[in-house]
């Protein structure tokens, strides 16, 4: 009795992992499929690269290394 429970709450979990994972991949396909729509209504002389730049933090503060010594 006890063996099939824990067979039952893996499955139970491994059942909401598939869950999970097929609606954050549903997801990022309509997302993907938006930006293909926006970029098609702009036109051929819009670059994808320049509607949906990706954002990286620079470091303000200079950064000064050992080095070799």
């Amino acid at each position: 009795m006890n063996r099939k429970r824990i067979i039952a709450g893996i499955s139970l979990l491994t059942l909401a992992g598939i869950i999970l994972y097929l609606r954050r991949r549903h997801r990022a396909n309509i997302v993907d499929e938006l930006k293909a729509q926006q970029v098609s209504e702009h036109g051929y002389e819009t670059a994808h690269d320049i509607l949906f730049p990706k954002k990286s933090k620079r470091i303000k503060k200079p950064r000064y290394n050992q080095g070799l010594r």
